[in-house]
């Protein structure tokens, strides 16, 4: 079956910066699940993937454009410890340096703690990829049609249906 819109793809993906070494792999968890031309993935790896089919192994560069954007100076911004996902877990445990997870009316956002304070945190607000060169090696696991549900939610489902309300 060929990937095409409305298909649920699974694959298993190696991600490096170009002429570095691997930045993340999901080869020891499970495959990446994603309904296909719903905008859940990066487009470039969307584009890529679209026609492939189960066994198809492809691999993709993308600039910081068709990644996660180029670096935004002025993107440090202080807010409230308790915009944080997860913020009661994390309000002993922050170190500069470490990803954080910030509550957005766009949902979840991910930052890099640059400095903590008692109530208040300083973040980069730039994706922790902005401005790399990234290397995609991707392996299509399986291709199925999705159903009526994960279409009407416009994302794919994992095993045993739906997770959220």
């Amino acid at each position: 079956m060929q990937i095409t819109a409305d298909k649920v793809v699974s694959f298993h993906y190696r991600l490096s910066e170009t002429g570095a070494d691997e930045i993340e792999s999901s080869y020891d968890a499970e495959p990446t699940l994603y309904l296909h031309g719903h905008n859940n993935l990066l487009a470039a790896l969307e584009a890529a993937l679209d026609g492939k089919t189960v066994g198809d192994k492809v691999s993709v560069s993308l600039t910081p454009e068709q990644a996660y954007g180029v670096r935004q100076e002025g993107a440090v911004q202080r807010i409230p410890v308790k915009h944080l996902l997860d913020h009661d877990k994390l309000k002993n445990k922050l170190k500069p340096g470490m990803k954080v997870a910030v509550n957005t009316q766009h949902g979840p956002w991910e930052a890099l703690v640059l400095k903590v304070g008692k109530f208040n945190v300083d973040i980069d607000s730039n994706h922790p990829l902005a401005g790399k060169h990234l290397d995609f090696a991707l392996d299509v696991i399986a291709v199925r049609d999705a159903t009526d549900e994960e279409i009407a939610h416009g994302h794919a489902h994992g095993v045993g249906g739906h997770h959220h309300d």
